[in-house]
């Protein structure tokens, strides 16, 4: 993988954390409706949705929508956390194994940060910080991502009160899946 293909992966993880950990201001929607995309491919088609999808929205919008889906009154209509997806359950035995070797990473959670570990966006960050060592980021997606993560944004696509997310999650779907193949190459 050459040095460029490494800053993209780390970019979009960057990116999709972002997204992930609260809904678009309205200046990121704007960037992402007039960015330019080079190349064909499922990466560039998702990205390309969401450019037309940044397009369509406002801020307000968007953060009805983000309230709407992940945060909502009692349970939210959509779980971003590892743990839900792999036991049933928050705060149980996945978030305990992620959390040990995040330790053994030396990456620890900050305070400012009211998110568990096992939330999706933290994940992303991770792996952003993670990128270089192609052998660590592969252990590492292989535990605590690619198990739950195509379920949790198959949920996200599947909502009907999805519009926007429908197309971060479709490129974030996208995403995992060529991290997924690509890693089994290596």
């Amino acid at each position: 993988m050459t040095e460029d293909e490494e800053f993209a992966r780390a970019e979009l993880y960057g990116f999709l954390s972002q997204l992930f950990y609260a809904p678009p201001s309205q200046q990121v929607l704007d960037l992402i409706a007039d960015s330019d995309v080079e190349g064909e491919g499922v990466l560039a088609n998702a990205w390309r949705s969401l450019q037309r999808a940044s397009g369509k929205t406002d801020a307000d919008r968007a953060r009805d929508e983000y309230e709407a889906l992940f945060i909502g009154v009692g349970k939210p209509d959509v779980m971003l956390y590892g743990s839900f997806y792999l036991s049933g359950f928050l705060m149980e035995k996945p978030l305990a194994e992620l959390r040990s070797d995040l330790a053994r990473l030396g990456l620890e959670r900050v305070d400012e940060m009211p998110e568990s570990e096992d939330h999706f966006a933290a994940l992303c960050d991770a792996m952003r910080v993670l990128h270089g060592s192609i052998a660590t980021q592969k252990e590492f997606f292989r535990a605590h991502i690619q198990p739950w993560a195509g379920q949790m944004l198959g949920a996200v696509e599947a909502h009907p009160k999805a519009a926007y997310y429908r197309a971060v999650a479709g490129l974030a779907r996208n995403f995992v899946e060529v991290e997924s193949q690509a890693f089994d190459i290596e």
